[in-house]
């Protein structure tokens, strides 16, 4: 995973753009990462996961 400060994501806004779709890009406030910035099929599947696995919980709080 590539970082970057807040000031080169500021100004370099199209280049971080570019990244994150190749892969997630942590930005960083004076040097403690804030954000990461990742490519929205990326987050489309992460989301599908987190909705399976809850409904996969409810499942089983239901057979309780």
């Amino acid at each position: 995973m590539q970082s970057m400060s807040a000031k080169d994501a500021k100004y370099n806004f199209g280049r971080l753009i570019d990244t994150a779709r190749a892969e997630p890009v942590t930005v960083e406030k004076h040097g403690r990462a804030v954000v990461v910035v990742l490519a929205v099929e990326e987050y489309e599947r992460l989301k599908r996961i987190e909705t399976g696995q809850r409904a996969k919980a409810l499942r089983f709080e239901g057979t309780k």
